[in-house]
């Protein structure tokens, strides 16, 4: 490399960081770092390049080192909280989060990216907080108005989210999840809808030839707004156009998850062998496929004194993907369950446990409330023995569209399958034969609880809820909708009502258009019987 002092170097890592040539950071950092290995500003600039190639252990390395270099510089603060939060070690971001908090942040994309940590952290209020400063020092930014809104969603503010939604639309009429985010807040009516701006945007945007996540998300916004006002035709129509448009920009082949699923029933042999797993029994997992009910048992237990909800984590499959030490790029698959054996159960339990502090520990239990934990049962099972996990099932039909209803958040590693309705079937069939394998392998660790009989009986089934958790019976678990809590899933503005009985049996209303679905799910042994 033809540089002839370290100051020409610094200024070739200076301007390739300005343009964002994360490669070209990386590769100037590491000429450069050798003749100033404590320079913060560089260490800064080397992790914040690593951090954006996804190279984990070394974007925390060097933002660290930038970070206890210079204490009183609150992006590098910042930066080193939010390596920490997507490293998933969140005792550590929390920690950092807080010391960048004190610094005195006059910065709006500094404050924004806290908020965006303390989302991940589960700290709503503190996310609040930021989001709403960042939006104070910087108007005009509708994405920081946007973020406000999805933390006070999660916080129980529906009214003060509609008008930050609507803020952000008027600086960016084209902030396409936001249009989403606002038909999906409360219920539509004749009276009240946004059905005439959604369809003048979505004609412009065909005209236009413009990207996926524009058609995906106003045809989507539409379907939810016409379903409201009850032309179930016209909502189908417009939700298989939001996820056709969805699925255009992914590459997903049902034969990955039929690989994977296969790997746990084969890993998972009927044994009666026992285990020598961590022994607390804090944890409390509510698992199911996605929208049959698992928040709305979340609110019942959490309602319980000693009880507190920790949201959905991702702690065990991180904490289970480390110990398998498979490089495979995506958090499970059937490499990383054949990489993984039969782990050190003990090991993967304490590991999962600590991940959780230190939001965990401040009440005798706590529920992870992560569907997609169905996948891990077996592997929770022996590294918690003393763990409970409860199953939500909901009738076959409901759940299936309940799902393809649903835009699940980009980043989820599991949720791939939901753009098309007939792999969302196909999906359904794997989980209803790998919950019928857990139940013969783990032998009454597993309560099935069927969602409309929560629904139709509220205080027998939130009784068998809490007798399996080993938990005295207590009235607040009746009022689960007055939970204080925050709640960041889809299902935020139902559960703060009284028990929500709308989605019951919602499949009928389609039932024209659930045809071949019908015949997917029949074909493979399913009951759809009521």
């Amino acid at each position: 490399m033809p540089i002839t002092s370290p100051a020409e170097l610094h200024d070739q890592l200076t301007q390739a960081f300005n343009q964002r040539a994360w490669p070209r950071v990386r590769e100037l950092a590491a000429h450069l770092l050798p003749l100033a290995p404590r320079h913060p500003l560089v260490n800064y600039m080397a992790g914040i390049a690593c951090m954006e190639l996804q190279q984990s252990a070394l974007a925390l390395e060097y933002l660290q080192r930038a970070a206890s270099t210079a204490p009183g510089r609150a992006d590098f603060a910042v930066h080193f909280a939010k390596a920490l939060s997507l490293s998933h070690r969140n005792e550590d971001a929390k920690s950092a989060a807080d010391h960048a908090r004190e610094l005195s942040l006059a910065d709006p994309a500094m404050l924004d990216t806290l908020g965006v940590i303390y989302t991940r952290l589960n700290d709503h209020e503190s996310a609040v907080a930021m989001f709403r400063r960042a939006a104070e020092l910087a108007p005009q930014r509708a994405p920081f108005r946007y973020n406000l809104a999805t933390s006070l969603i999660a916080t129980g503010r529906i009214d003060a989210a509609e008008i930050e939604l609507e803020r952000c639309l008027a600086l960016q009429p084209r902030h396409w999840l936001a249009h989403f985010k606002l038909a999906q807040l409360r219920p539509q009516s004749s009276a009240h809808n946004h059905v005439p701006r959604l369809e003048s945007l979505l004609q412009q945007a065909s005209l236009e030839g413009s990207d996926n996540e524009a058609l995906m998300c106003l045809n989507m916004a539409l379907a939810k707004e016409h379903e409201d006002l009850a032309d179930h035709a016209r909502s189908f129509r417009h939700l298989a156009r939001g996820k056709a448009a969805g699925a255009a920009r992914l590459h997903y082949s049902i034969l990955h998850d039929e690989a994977l699923f296969a790997a746990l029933i084969a890993a998972f042999p009927p044994s009666t062998d026992s285990t020598n797993g961590c022994d607390s029994d804090e944890p409390i997992f509510i698992i199911g496929m996605p929208r049959s009910g698992t928040t709305l048992v979340e609110r019942i237990i959490s309602s319980h004194p000693d009880v507190q909800s920790l949201g959905e984590l991702l702690n065990f499959g991180m904490a289970f993907k480390r110990l398998s030490g498979c490089n495979s790029p995506v958090l499970l698959d059937a490499q990383t369950v054949v990489a993984a054996g039969q782990p050190d159960w003990r090991t993967l339990g304490e590991a999962y446990l600590a991940s959780t502090r230190p939001d965990s520990g401040r009440k005798p239990r706590f529920i992870d409330k992560l569907p997609y934990n169905f996948l891990y049962a077996g592997y929770i099972a022996k590294a918690l023995p003393q763990a409970r996990i409860i199953c939500l099932r909901r009738h076959p039909l409901d759940v299936c569209l309940s799902n393809f209803r649903q835009l699940f958040a980009p980043n989820s590693p599991f949720s791939n399958y939901s753009f098309d309705l007939l792999d969302i079937g196909r999906y359904y069939i794997l989980f209803d034969r790998l919950m019928a394998h857990w139940q013969r392998v783990l032998r009454g660790r597993i309560l099935e609880l069927d969602y409309e009989a929560l629904v139709n009986s509220q205080e027998a089934s939130s009784r068998k809820l809490l007798e399996f958790c080993g938990l005295p019976w207590d009235d607040a678990c009746m009022g689960f909708h007055s939970n204080p809590s925050a709640v960041a899933t889809a299902s935020a503005a139902q559960v703060r009502k009284p028990m929500y009985r709308g989605a019951l049996h919602r499949w009928k209303k389609y039932e024209p258009q659930l045809d071949e679905l019908r015949a997917l799910l029949t074909e493979a042994g399913i009951r759809l019987d009521p």
